[in-house]
């Protein structure tokens, strides 16, 4: 049993290390999401699924990998709403449940939810290389009681 879990063990980590080569080799900027995994893992549907996925270790070898390779490795703020913002105009839905896959923005933008995040990401992260550190797109909120648009004419 033990030389199964090694094994595994194993092809994970050169899997790992396969695609960080490849991602810090291709790439001269790479954008991650500092993404609060202990909190995580304590979501009893994904906690398996997370850390059998081992996003430090792929972290840890990004980083040390773009050193070596004289990369820039830019970590976006862990609070930054990159699903439920729209990738196309910057409204941000209030609540997104996590079951759900695909939606449509107000602007008529159809997003997937995990290239949306991504696109939101990159944006995010190009603009603290950019303008620096904390950088965060403006956020368009229609008020409440109001039927004005929040978008300047």
């Amino acid at each position: 049993m033990a030389r199964v879990h090694a094994r595994i063990a194993d092809r994970r980590r050169d899997f790992l290390h396969k695609l960080s080569t490849r991602l810090v080799r291709e790439n001269q900027t790479i954008v991650i999401e500092d993404l609060n995994v202990s909190g995580m893992l304590r979501h009893r549907w994904l906690a398996r699924a997370i850390s059998d996925a081992s996003w430090s270790d792929l972290r840890r070898m990004l980083e040390y990998k773009a050193a070596w390779y004289g990369r820039d490795i830019i970590a976006t703020n862990r609070w930054f709403p990159s699903t439920k913002t729209c990738s196309a105009c910057g409204f941000r839905v209030d609540v997104m449940p996590l079951g759900t896959q695909e939606w449509t923005c107000r602007c008529g933008a159809v997003h997937d939810r995990d290239l949306n995040a991504a696109k939101n990401i990159l944006a995010a992260g190009l603009a603290v290389m950019a303008c620096g550190d904390e950088v965060r797109p403006t956020r368009h909120r229609l008020a409440r009681h109001s039927s004005q648009s929040p978008f300047p004419g």
